[in-house]
C-alpha cells in the first residue's frame, strides 16, 4: 500500500561516536479502510503498531533503517480489516502482543502497565477499553531526551476530531462500554499531557468513525481544545455515544474471526491475469463477479451487464455486496489502479481474484460485446423535472446520519450496505434517481439496482455536495 510520511513522522539523527544513532516514527496508510499502522524504532530496533495483511512495507523500512522488527502490538481486534501481525512475525521471529479480549489464538496477553525496551526507547501498554473490552494503547518515551512520553498510538480509542464506537458489544453493552470509553480517554490518555503526539489507528474515510478529520496528526493537546467530543460532560459524552449509528459490513465477520485466530498468509502481493475479452465472458459465465472500479460517470456511459459499479474512493463497499467465495473480475483503466486495487481487496481478505481487463472497455467493445448503460443526471435537470410535477422516487443511499443532517425533500433513505436486502421497499412504478454525497456511492446502488431489475434507474452527478452548491434548498430532520 502507500506509505505516508506525516508532518510528525520525522527522523532524528544523532551523531554517537563512529556511528549513527537514530530514532525513526513512519506511519503507513492503507487507504482502502483509511488504517494507519506505525513502525517506531530506536538504534537498532523497531516495533510495529497495528500491521496490516500486505507486509513487505514494514521488511523494507527495516532494511532501509538497519533496524529489527522486535515486537509487534495490536490494539485491538480489528473488525474493519485483516490484521498481518501473524505474517510479519512469521517473516521477522518478532513477538506479537495484544489486549486480553478476546482469547486471541496466537501472541502474548498483556498486562495494564506493561513496559518494553527499544533502542532508547521505553514503550508501555496501557489498557484503554470501550472501543472494544480488550483496547489496548502503546506509549512511547524516548530515554535520550527525558521521561516524559512523546507519543501514543490509540487504535479505535482516540482519532482526529473523534472517538472510537462503542456499539459492537450490542445494545445491552452501549453504556457499559461508553462509560469505560470516556475513562479511557479522560483518565488514562489526556493526562500523559498536551504535547503527547496523537497516533490514532484510522484516519478520515474510516467506517470506526463518523467525524474522523481529513488531518491525520494531531497532539493530545488539540484534541482537548478541538474534539467536539471532549468538550462535553461526562453524561454528555455517554449518551451521545450510546445513540450514535454505525452501519457494520457482513464482511466484518470474517475479519473478526481472521484476526482472532490469524488470517491465511498471503506472501507477496498475488499477481491477477490480464484477460481477453473472449476469455472475460468465459469467467462471466462460469460466474465470475465483475467489479467495475472506473469512474461513476464512466460506469454510467457504457458498462458490461450486471457489473458491479466500484469506484475506486469506495473500494471498501466489496465487503456488503459479495461473499468471500466469489470469484471476482476487475476492469481498471491501468497498471496502477489494477495494483492498487488487488492490494485494497487483500487487506480486506478478497483473495479470489480471477483476472483483469485492464484500458477501461476498449477491449470489450472492439471485440463486438454488447454493454448497457445507466442514466445520468444532474441536479439543474433534477430540480426542473421536479419543478415541471414530475414524479419520481429519490432514494438516498447515505447513512441515517447524514440523510437526518441534511437531505433533497421528499427522499427515501436506504444506507447503499443495506440495499441489497431491502430491494423489496423500493418501488418499480415511478423511474428512480439515486443520490448520495458526491455520486460514487449512488453509483454502487444504481449498479446494484441494474442487477435485480430495475430499469429507469438514475445517478445523480455531484450528490448533495452539487445540489447544495447550485444554491438548491435542503430539508433537515
Amino acid at each position: 500500500m502507500s506509505r505516508n510520511v506525516s508532518a510528525y513522522a520525522k527522523k532524528y539523527l544523532i551523531s554517537d561516536a563512529n556511528r549513527i544513532i537514530h530514532m525513526i516514527v513512519e506511519k503507513i496508510k492503507s487507504k482502502v479502510v483509511s488504517h494507519l499502522s506505525y513502525f517506531i524504532g530506536s538504534q537498532t530496533e523497531a516495533v510495529v503498531v497495528d500491521p496490516q495483511r500486505s507486509c513487505q512495507v514494514y521488511l523494507d523500512i527495516a532494511q532501509r533503517e538497519g533496524m529489527t522488527i522486535k515486537y509487534i502490538f495490536e490494539t485491538h481486534r480489528n473488525e474493519d480489516y485483516v490484521i498481518g501481525s501473524r505474517e510479519l512475525a512469521a517473516f521477522t521471529q518478532s513477538e506479537i502482543y495484544h489486549g486480553p479480549w478476546p482469547d486471541f489464538k496466537y501472541g502474548n496477553v498483556l498486562k495494564d502497565g506493561q513496559e518494553f525496551t527499544v533502542g532508547k526507547l521505553k514503550v508501555t501498554a496501557i489498557q484503554t477499553p470501550g472501543h472494544t473490552p480488550g483496547c489496548m494503547s502503546y506509549t512511547v518515551v524516548d530515554l535520550d531526551t527525558g521521561e516524559d512520553t512523546i507519543l501514543v498510538c490509540t487504535g479505535d480509542t482516540l482519532f482526529v476530531n473523534d472517538t472510537g464506537s462503542t456499539d459492537f458489544g450490542g445494545p445491552d453493552k452501549r453504556r457499559e462500554l461508553s462509560e469505560q470509553l470516556y475513562n479511557s480517554i479522560f483518565n488514562k490518555l489526556l493526562p500523559l499531557g498536551d504535547h503527547v503526539i496523537l497516533c490514532p489507528a484510522h484516519g478520515s474515510g474510516s467506517v470506526c468513525g463518523g467525524g474522523i478529520a481529513a488531518r491525520e496528526w494531531s497532539t493530545l493537546g488539540i484534541e482537548r481544545r478541538m474534539n467536539p467530543f471532549l468538550q462535553l460532560s461526562q453524561e454528555e459524552f455517554i449518551a451521545h455515544k450510546i445513540h450514535e449509528h454505525h452501519e457494520y459490513a457482513p464482511y466484518f465477520r470474517i475479519m473478526e474471526q481472521y484476526n482472532v485466530e490469524g488470517a491465511p498468509f498471503v506472501g507477496s502481493i498475488p499477481k491477477p491475469k490480464a484477460l481477453s475479452p473472449n476469455k472475460f465472458r468465459e469467467k462471466i459465465e462460469e460466474g465470475a463477479t465483475i467489479l467495475d472500479i472506473r469512474s461513476s460517470i464512466a460506469f454510467g456511459g457504457r458498462h458490461i451487464k450486471s457489473s458491479y459499479s466500484l469506484p475506486i474512493s469506495r473500494l471498501s463497499m466489496v465487503g456488503w455486496l459479495l461473499p468471500y467465495q466469489a470469484p471476482i473480475l476487475l476492469v481498471v483503466n491501468n497498471s496502477y489502479e489494477l495494483e492498487y486495487n488487488v492490494q485494497s481487496l487483500i487487506q480486506i481478505g478478497y483473495d479470489n481474484i480471477e483476472g483483469y481487463m485492464t484500458n477501461g472497455l476498449g477491449p470489450w467493445s472492439k471485440a463486438g460485446f454488447t454493454m448497457e448503460s445507466t442514466g445520468l443526471m444532474t441536479v439543474s435537470e433534477l430540480r426542473n423535472r421536479l419543478q415541471a410535477g414530475e414524479k419520481w422516487t429519490l432514494l438516498d443511499v447515505r447513512s441515517l446520519d447524514e440523510w437526518k443532517k441534511e437531505h433533497i425533500e421528499h427522499t427515501q433513505n436506504i444506507y447503499v450496505g443495506l440495499l441489497q436486502n431491502r430491494l423489496d421497499e423500493v418501488s418499480k412504478a415511478l423511474p428512480i434517481t439515486v443520490i448520495c454525497k458526491h455520486g460514487n456511492r449512488s453509483s454502487i446502488a444504481t449498479s446494484l439496482l441494474l442487477r435485480n431489475g430495475f430499469h429507469e434507474v438514475y445517478n445523480l452527478l455531484g450528490g448533495t455536495d452539487a445540489w447544495k452548491r447550485a444554491g438548491y434548498e435542503l430539508s433537515r430532520s
